[in-house]
């Protein structure tokens, strides 16, 4: 199963690939939503198109506590648009302490980029375990 993963941001989206049956991922891009603006969707179609995914997660950010995050309105939104061009399962996936994850990941790799797509790396590879191990 082909994965595409988004770890929503108001300022950047960052996004990772992977793939169940390798049990792989990796980081793909960060996408500039200031820069790109309304445009960010065609990115998001072409990336759909390109990859051809059988699945979309989407970060939920999550309090440390379990509850929704100020962001999470926006994160919602993006997640019923992403369903909506992309005929393609969608799901939320807990993102909790993966920024944090990703900025050590960055530093161990002498990494001084934007980490948003290892934060959706990181997620993804949650779930691939789970998904997985489930199985």
């Amino acid at each position: 199963m082909q994965i595409l993963a988004f770890d929503f941001g108001t300022q950047h989206i960052g996004v990772a690939v992977g793939q169940t049956i390798t049990g792989t991922s990796s980081p793909l891009m960060v996408l500039d939503v200031v820069q790109e603006g309304k445009e960010i969707w065609n990115t998001i179609e072409d990336l759909i198109n390109e990859w051809k995914p059988d699945q979309l997660l989407v970060g939920n950010p999550l309090n440390m506590d379990g509850t929704p995050s100020e962001i999470m309105k926006k994160v919602d939104q993006f997640f019923k648009k992403l369903q909506m061009i992309s005929n393609v399962p969608c799901e939320l996936v807990d993102e909790r302490l993966t920024s944090f994850e990703a900025k050590q990941l960055a530093q161990m790799n002498a990494r001084d980029d934007r980490i948003d797509d290892l934060a959706a790396k990181i997620f993804l590879d949650n779930w691939i375990e789970r998904y997985v191990n489930s199985k």
